[in-house]
């Protein structure tokens, strides 16, 4: 599930449970305000997401590329131990600003 707030110089996208591939066909849907402000600050909240599969990690990337070419920018927030080994092996880890709250 997320849940997408508007912030003072962005938007804030709150992932919660599993973005396994069925979660993440639906958010596909669900990310067009994120889109929309690419030009902005997008902070992905990882704080209560338990699981991210490979479809997810597809997710994470057309925001940070649709970021990419309007100048915003993305930043990951509180990912636990399980999806910081994910980011690490497939090397998300340095495509993304990543911080720990």
């Amino acid at each position: 599930m997320i849940t997408i707030n508007e912030e003072n110089d962005g938007m804030r996208a709150i992932f919660e449970g599993r973005l396994d591939t069925p979660a993440a066909v639906k958010a596909q849907q669900e990310i067009t305000p994120l889109l929309e402000s690419a030009d902005k600050t997008i902070i992905l909240d990882c704080t209560n997401l338990e699981y991210i599969s490979s479809s997810g990690l597809r997710l994470f990337l057309t925001i940070r590329k649709e970021t990419g070419a309007k100048g915003g920018k993305v930043i990951i927030e509180n990912i636990n131990e399980e999806l910081r080994k994910v980011f690490m092996m497939t090397g998300f880890f340095n495509l993304f600003e990543i911080r720990n709250a």
